[in-house]
């Protein structure tokens, strides 16, 4: 699908590893501003300097640490659901509630058209700016988001409708409201109910999968992480704070939380990893979608394809097979 998207917006940011990206690119629009008014051909150094960032922009992500790799998953500029939605889905019509307390902006969900099949799609969102940040709660859901979340995983089974989970969150919001609300049971709601829902249930973690908040909307058939996205069940900064009562230590913590979609789908917590273009998701939007979409795409036609009693059995196969251990 095409679409407007943010990179006709906004500005790019770039973290401090990116930096040498950054340098050259600004050259690289700065010649090529020159040229365009000064009537002087530099074309061919122009296009040397952008085969030159090609590969800069190839040798710093590929050898991005996972300490870097978890700053790209919340990246100032990744895309969030609502980013996705134009690019991937049509008729997308947003629902509401939960019918008992509150409506939680951390949570979106809806009906929307993927390839011509009906979809319920639900998935966190962050803000960009300080007012969007407030009403989303910065992505971080209270117990109405999912409980909203759980309403719609409903309606989408009795209307015999498949589910697409998008998950990008630090984690469940930890304030006493939340705790007052019951937000230890609604997310074992959602777990018990996702386990046993008569439909198709594909999640993708686009950004960060953070602790019970990821999970109360990421237990499926399919588990997919875009290539530069996290999920774990705390932050490093999170777990340095913990460990070392520093959060200098976050580097650290990374390594040993191996938080990477590389890292999962090497323990077999995963099923896929959705590569990323070679500037990031935060770079190219419409190449990321379309990554995402051909996907969600094969996926969805092989589970519409096994009847529920195979289907369930198949999910409950999968999640007994996660985690390993060892007696000595």
């Amino acid at each position: 699908m095409n679409g407007t998207t943010r990179e006709d917006k906004v500005a790019f940011s770039y973290l401090e590893f990116e930096r040498p990206i950054a340098e050259l690119t600004s050259k690289i629009a700065e010649l090529s501003s020159m040229g365009s008014g000064s009537g002087v051909n530099i074309a061919e150094e122009v296009e040397r300097l952008n085969v030159k960032r090609d590969k800069l922009v190839e040798q710093i992500y590929s050898k991005a640490t996972r300490a870097q790799i978890c700053q790209l998953s919340r990246h100032p500029d990744r895309p969030y659901i609502l980013d996705y939605i134009p690019l991937i889905f049509d008729d997308f019509q947003e629902l509401h509630g939960e019918r008992t307390f509150s409506n939680d902006g951390a949570i979106v969900g809806g009906l929307a058209s993927f390839r011509g099949q009906s979809v319920m799609l639900i998935g966190h969102q962050k803000g960009r700016d300080t007012k969007e940040k407030l009403k989303r709660n910065f992505g971080m859901p209270r117990p109405e988001g999912y409980r909203k979340a759980l309403r719609l995983f409903r309606l989408a089974e009795r209307f015999d409708v498949p589910i697409l989970t998008f998950i990008d969150t630090a984690g469940a919001w930890p304030g006493i409201d939340a705790e007052e609300h019951g937000q230890s049971e609604a997310i074992a709601r959602n777990l018990q109910e996702l386990a046993g829902l008569k439909v198709p249930v594909i999640c993708t973690v686009i950004g960060e999968g953070g602790s019970g908040g990821a999970l109360a909307i990421g237990v499926g058939d399919r588990m997919y992480m875009q290539q530069f996205s996290t999920y774990s069940v705390i932050s490093p900064e999170g777990c340095a704070a913990i460990l070392w009562r520093d959060r200098a230590h976050a580097e650290e913590a990374a390594e040993a939380l191996k938080p990477t979609a590389k890292d999962l789908q090497g323990l077999g917590l995963i099923d896929g990893i959705i590569a990323e273009p070679k500037d990031g998701a935060h770079r190219n939007i419409n190449e990321a979608a379309d990554l995402i979409a051909e996907v969600l795409d094969s996926a969805l036609k092989e589970l519409l394809a096994t009847p529920v009693n195979k289907l369930l059995a198949a999910r409950a196969a999968r999640l007994r097979k996660i985690g390993s251990f060892s007696e000595s």
